[in-house]
């Protein structure tokens, strides 16, 4: 992912109450205390050598003493900020439901989407008459321009191959608008493989003995989901969903593949799909769609697109019909009546993440306001939560990031001029947002009823798809937000040229505008950059100032590149996450350099902050002390195994126990912590990575 977390995207943000109590209960007992240093000194466990293990050195004790909410298959610094920010979002959402809003304004919408998702009462009344229309129309499939026209209707904007790294949908394909990759004047629309109901085609495929176990989980969650609908032959219908899903996870190309972008460029004109992918009847899917009017339409995985067509023709439409109505009844659980919901939370929740509890109705409906109203809800989050001195200061602190990368670039001795002037060409373009947007969603043509919760999710979801659909042969909009500011997490936008940072992340532990420099530098300054890295990272460094996928390297600079990520990518193999599964360095490539570029930049200008003043000593640490314990307090989590396992395999980020090892390639923690050769994270110097 581009972005700086897996665990809090936009899309599983924040959280809202039902009852006033409920939204103001105290905050979690782990989370931490911080005196003058900005450090939490009582997770610090001395016990441990931070040259063996600096991750259980920083945060040793918290992790011993800290428990996993029941609801919840983490738990982590995200988690304690995420939480702040789901209380104040409760209160808002509760505010706007007792204001009697006028009709139409965001205020409304907003409390007669959360009203609707909390009227249980009324769902399970209602039963599964909402879903209906859905079912009734994939019943009616009759032939194979049918089941392309069902198909093409359900195409929704739920991918985000370059800023979320986001490759999963249920449905067959998803949708990501953006400008072409070698054309940066003008949007089009990518084309992405999908379908399947667990998250990776490793579930499907893999040997391991717990992802088999899984499978038998997944098909039983099929079966119980199809009889609690009353379908007839659940289980048979079960097994062969499961049997197509594993076709359609053959078919697909693994996340790998899917990072290289240069197997990503391929824009197919229209007419040529039904020779380059035959199977699919593609006229009638892409009308369906609102897409036939569009010249091209750039196919992001060849292989799997091309498999995925014939699938449609090869196997069986009853089979078809039944992967599409378990598909509906799946995606829409958690607002159909309560046995379904439960089902749904027994598969993904506890089977797939290991969590033993369902998080809270209050809690799911605040999450789900935010995304269907992400930015109606931002607007009145930063007029309460985030000061204009808040944006200031951290505006600067990016300005200063910048400026060291800038003068890094300077001193890289194995670049040459030609690739340093266009590095710092695109270090001078990269535009940075802070807090929000410039410009806000509006909603005014989004019908939100405070007696349809189903109804309010389907078109949210198409009121999306279209605001999307409506970008394609409109100029770019370098300005454009993709995450709600409410979100804790941060993004670089590689096409865009661009970097968000919300303004829900700008919170303690991670940015507290009366903390020790050292501590704010080791964390929201490492955060910050982390994700201009990410303009430089293995993708971000395929693309030029403007965006455009453009080979800006002399062959031998490019060469030195890659060779040093290749070093990054055994020193993360070598990390053993569970038992015999280790971290994938390929994987996990671009996350990694934009760790270790991100802190080396963020130490640079945190000791130019220091306007060549010693730092002082606080709490027994050394202002270079105090830096790297904060980056590492950062990434400090306690995870079940199954939610690891999910996370090792089908996610771009590593966990956050080896991210915090990261230090073990700048010299400065050397100094600060002189860990001696022979410890375990221990490098001779020939041997630290440096990228950047």
């Amino acid at each position: 992912m581009r972005q700086l977390r897996w665990i809090f995207t936009a899309a599983a943000l924040t959280s809202t109450c039902a009852m006033a109590a409920t939204a103001t209960q105290p905050a979690p007992s782990h989370a931490a205390t911080r005196g003058p240093s900005g450090i939490d000194v009582a997770a610090i466990d001395h016990s441990v050598l931070p040259g063996n293990d600096f991750d259980n050195y920083a945060n040793g004790t918290w992790k011993k003493t800290v428990e996993i909410p029941a609801d919840r298959s983490s738990t982590s610094i995200f988690l304690e900020v995420f939480q702040k920010a789901e209380k104040r979002n409760a209160e808002l959402i509760q505010a706007a439901g007792k204001e009697k809003a006028a009709a139409g304004s965001n205020e409304r919408k907003i409390a007669d989407y959360y009203a609707a998702f909390m009227d249980e009462a009324g769902i399970e009344k209602r039963g599964l008459e909402p879903l209906q229309p859905e079912l009734k129309s994939i019943n009616a499939i009759g032939n194979q321009g049918d089941l392309a026209r069902v198909l093409g209707d359900g195409l929704r904007a739920d991918v985000d191959p370059v800023n979320a790294t986001n490759f999963h949908t249920e449905r067959l394909f998803g949708l990501f608008v953006s400008h072409g990759l070698e054309d940066a004047s003008r949007n089009i629309p990518y084309l992405l493989q999908g379908g399947l109901g667990m998250p990776t085609r490793d579930y499907y495929l893999s040997d391991d003995k717990a992802m088999v176990e899984t499978r038998g989980k997944y098909q039983t969650y099929i079966a119980a989901l199809l009889k609690q609908a009353n379908m007839a032959d659940a289980d048979a219908k079960a097994k062969a969903i499961l049997d197509l899903e594993t076709k359609i996870a053959k078919a697909q190309v693994d996340i790998v593949d899917s990072q290289d972008i240069h197997k990503a460029n391929n824009p197919w004109p229209l007419a040529s799909f039904a020779k380059n992918a035959p199977g699919l009847d593609w006229n009638a899917y892409f009308k369906a769609a609102g897409l036939d009017q569009q010249k091209v339409v750039d196919v992001w995985q060849v292989p799997a697109i091309k498999a995925l067509s014939a699938l449609t023709a090869s196997e069986p439409l009853q089979t078809w019909k039944d992967y599409l109505t378990f598909h509906a009844l799946n995606q829409s659980a958690s607002l159909l009546p309560k046995a379904y919901a439960d089902l749904s939370f027994g598969f993904y929740g506890q089977a797939l993440s290991g969590t033993p509890k369902q998080r809270d109705r209050w809690k799911r409906g605040v999450a789900s306001t935010n995304v269907a109203l992400g930015d109606a809800v931002g607007q009145i989050y930063v007029k309460k939560y985030f000061p204009a001195s808040s944006r200031q200061q951290v505006e600067q602190m990016v300005k200063n990031i910048l400026a060291a990368f800038d003068e890094r670039v300077n001193h890289i001795d194995w670049m040459t001029p030609a690739t340093r002037a266009k590095a710092k060409a695109k270090i001078a373009s990269i535009r940075v947002s802070v807090g929000y947007p410039d410009t806000w969603r509006d909603y005014g043509t989004l019908e939100i009823r405070a007696d349809d919760a189903l109804g309010n999710q389907q078109r949210a979801e198409k009121y999306e798809y279209e605001h999307q659909l409506a970008k394609l042969g409109q100029p770019v909009d370098r300005g454009e937000w993709w995450m709600t500011p409410q979100t804790v997490n941060a993004v670089n936008l590689p096409l865009q040229n661009a970097l968000n940072f919300p303004a829900a992340i700008l919170e303690a532990p991670f940015f507290d505008p009366k903390a020790d420099p050292a501590a704010n530098y080791g964390a929201i300054g490492a955060v910050i950059g982390h994700e201009i890295s990410h303009s430089f990272d293995n993708l971000g460094a395929e693309f030029d100032a403007q965006g455009n996928l453009a080979n800006w390297w002399t062959p031998d600079d490019q060469a030195h590149f890659k060779a040093a990520g290749q070093k990054l990518v055994e020193q993360f193999n070598a990390y053993e996450a569970l038992p015999g599964l280790h971290v994938n360095g390929q994987q996990t490539l671009g996350e990694n350099i934009a760790d270790v570029s991100g802190l080396t930049i963020a130490y640079i200008a945190y000791h130019k902050s220091l306007g060549g003043k010693p730092a002082p000593v606080i709490s027994g640490l050394t202002g270079d002390q105090r830096f790297f314990l904060a980056y590492a307090q950062t990434w400090r989590e306690k995870i079940r195994d199954a939610a690891m396992r999910q996370r090792v395999i089908g996610n771009e980020h590593a966990p956050g126990r080896f991210r915090a090892q990261t230090v073990r390639n700048l010299d400065g923690w050397y100094d600060a912590f002189q860990p001696k050769a022979g410890e375990t994270l221990y490098l001779a110097p020939a041997d630290r990575v440096k990228i950047w």
